[in-house]
């Protein structure tokens, strides 16, 4: 029991540690408001690391052994744990989707910031189509907050690509 308690300990550490993660991730982003979209592949990279990361460690042989020893002494940690399990499960695949959604607009993000303002709004239609089916499609990258969020980066970006322009010409 001594081995138990001093387990449930650490595992109550971890607990609190990976809510704490879990929070932020969850937290109001703060931007500079000139951010382009590659902000947001990268921001969705960032996270599917970190998560990435927290689930490689919680499938540790030594992270394992450890509640395979409070499943046999019945802990009452284990379901806040399987709890959190599941959420970082959920947020790694959350960021591992939208990373790859995202990824299929990075050809377009890189036309954005180095086009004319003529040759950029051939590409307009086509990138709104692809947004759309992402909008579609993604289980995750499917909510107003994220496809405004996604428009208002391509946006500055096409706003500081044609002053770029302007400055140049």
């Amino acid at each position: 029991t001594e081995v138990t308690e001093k387990l449930e300990e650490v595992v109550t550490i971890w607990i609190k540690q990976i809510r704490q993660v879990l929070v932020e991730s969850e937290q109001m982003r703060r931007e500079a408001d000139d951010l382009g979209p590659s902000a947001e592949l990268e921001h969705w990279k960032t996270r599917m690391s970190t998560f990435n990361s927290l689930l490689d460690e919680i499938k540790s042989s030594r992270v394992k052994k450890i509640i395979s020893i409070l499943q046999a002494a019945r802990s009452k940690t284990l379901k806040q744990w399987k709890e959190l399990d599941s959420s970082i499960t959920i947020a790694a695949n959350e960021a591992k989707d939208n990373v790859r959604y995202l990824y299929t607009l990075d050809n377009f993000f890189c036309l954005l910031a180095k086009a004319s303002p003529v040759t950029m709004m051939e590409h307009v239609p086509s990138l709104m189509n692809t947004i759309c089916m992402i909008y579609c499609i993604s289980p995750y990258y499917n909510t107003s907050e994220r496809v405004t969020s996604l428009l208002l980066k391509i946006t500055n970006q096409m706003i500081k690509t044609c002053k770029t322009y302007l400055c140049e010409g």
